[in-house]
């Protein structure tokens, strides 16, 4: 064995370890307890605001196109489609195929229900984040941090808070995405992953230098092109098959509950599996999803929290179902459960987060694959866009605390990023997914147990909006109505702008 052999073997070694040290710490962090902490709070929110998500559907809808942005703040249909340039992206796709791939195709039903009973979740910690948003720099922020910081008042907590997320959307899951485009564009039109790497790079920080409003006019340009074409895609492909959609849908319902004579065995997988990969696509739990709403100018925190609910709907019950059933209709999967042995090896060797690039070029080759390629691009640069400012966000609260120019870190953040989505569209796809999934796991557990312990201010403020909806009025956020301290942006705008009705109601505290 020569001396560059020599050095190859002990890399590969030392990645070999590390490979191992990540899927051992996921074994931790995403344990049971994680994925029934998601159902048990959706549960729970399902409850106390007596179906929030289902009841409110109207009131989601008309929010989503009313009002405007202005200097400091973005429309709510801009934030929603930032927020969608996230939720919307290697989750519906590439997450569907690898839930399908390590639970059976029961993961499908149990991300219906992650999705289900996260939109309440994602309602209360959406509210949360314009309870508790600030100007800073002139722009509205808002998210984790800052509802850690002004509704528990621990500031050491925020911070720590802050870093792990400005960590994960800065390094660990820009990889996720652009590793999918890479693997994509190389299946599809023989791309090299490298030339992929360089050119996403080039666009993303043409982009990302544009500052905060380039990234939402860009959304809001990208977002819907990018979903409605790809749902027109997944109506062709099953309109071609319409005969086999009962039989699928009796295979998920089958397999999400031990009946199926192929699957069976496999409910406990087809729960982590579905609830991890669909709180990966809908973000709803994480706090991932909490900075885009922050950037909204709402008049009431309840509505921008109405609006964001909804995208969890387009996202898990609308373009993950449609991905599910293209690649379930087609046989385009293989079934590999963690520890076991393979149930089904159709496919080889073949990675997951291609079995829909399979499943569409079996029924539209050369149109239908090219088309899946194209959009998928749009899919995950939206995404790597919506990373930079959640990424951001958290600098700007960091830099804030401290009272610093944050000209220099905003400009290393850039370079970050784009130097992470460059790497990870050339590493493993195994071990980039797990990376991502790490970074997910931690940030669930800060934030689910910040929402759990800010449970009541959130219900107060819920039920403030219903009681001026009830009336007649268009809801107005007064925190001093309800009792809540700290919300310093609300406080300021009713001294700035002051309201008889409001004057008139009676201060409470908690």
């Amino acid at each position: 064995m020569n001396d560059y052999q020599k050095v190859h073997r002990f890399y590969q070694q030392r990645w070999a370890s590390l490979v191992e040290i990540v899927n051992w710490l996921n074994g931790y962090v995403w344990s049971s307890g994680l994925v029934y902490a998601f159902l048990g709070l959706g549960l729970l929110y399902t409850i106390l605001t007596r179906f929030v998500q289902v009841r409110f559907i109207k009131d989601m809808i008309k929010l989503t196109f009313d009002g405007g942005g202005s200097k400091a703040g973005v429309s709510s249909f801009q934030a929603l489609a930032m927020s969608l340039g996230s939720r919307v992206g290697t989750g519906n796709i590439a997450g569907v195929a690898t839930a399908i791939a390590f639970g059976g195709p029961g993961a499908v039903f149990w991300m219906w229900v992650a999705a289900i009973l996260g939109s309440a979740t994602s309602f209360i910690e959406i509210t949360l984040t314009q309870v508790y948003k600030r100007k800073i720099n002139g722009e509205y922020r808002g998210g984790t941090p800052f509802y850690i910081e002004r509704g528990l008042k621990l500031k050491w907590f925020a911070v720590v808070s802050a870093i792990l997320t400005l960590i994960v959307m800065s390094f660990l899951w820009p990889g996720v995405q652009a590793n999918t485009v890479a693997l994509t564009m190389k299946n599809t039109f023989g791309i090299p992953s490298v030339a992929t790497g360089i050119a996403m790079s080039l666009l993303l920080g043409f982009i990302i230098f544009g500052g905060v409003k380039r990234i939402a006019k860009a959304a809001e340009i990208m977002v819907p092109f990018m979903a409605i074409g790809y749902i027109l895609l997944c109506i062709i492909v099953l309109s071609l098959n319409i005969p086999q959609i009962p039989d699928v849908i009796s295979l998920i319902l089958t397999s999400a509950f031990n009946v199926n004579s192929t699957f069976g065995g496999l409910m406990g997988s087809a729960i982590a599996w579905g609830v991890q990969r669909g709180v990966y696509s809908n973000g709803a739990g994480l706090g991932s999803e909490t900075f885009e709403a922050g950037a909204a100018e709402v008049s009431h925190p309840a509505k921008q929290g109405l609006v964001q609910a909804f995208s969890v709907y387009i996202d898990t019950l609308i373009i993950c179902p449609a991905t599910a059933f293209m690649i379930l209709i087609t046989g385009m999967y293989d079934v590999k459960p963690e520890g076991m042995a393979p149930i089904t090896d159709k496919l080889g060797n073949a990675e997951p987060s291609i079995y829909t690039q399979l499943a569409v070029d079996s029924v539209l080759p050369t149109f239908g694959v090219s088309f899946l390629a194209i959009s998928l691009f749009f899919f995950c640069f939206t995404t790597l866009l919506s990373y930079y400012y959640k990424a951001e966000t958290n600098l700007a609260f960091l830099t804030s605390q401290k009272n610093i120019k944050s000209a220099w870190a905003t400009h290393l953040l850039k370079v970050i990023l784009i130097v992470a989505s460059f790497y990870g569209s050339v590493k493993s796809a195994t071990f980039v997914w797990a990376m991502g999934d790490l970074g997910m796991g931690a940030m669930a557990w800060v934030n689910l147990t910040v929402i759990l312990l800010l449970t009541k201010p959130a219900i107060r403020v819920f039920k403030d909006y219903v009681r001026q909806k009830k009336a007649g009025k268009d809801p107005v956020f007064n925190p001093a109505r309800v009792g809540i301290q700290g919300a310093d942006f609300w406080e300021e705008k009713h001294r700035d702008f002051p309201n008889t009705e409001l004057a008139e109601s009676r201060s409470v505290t908690i």
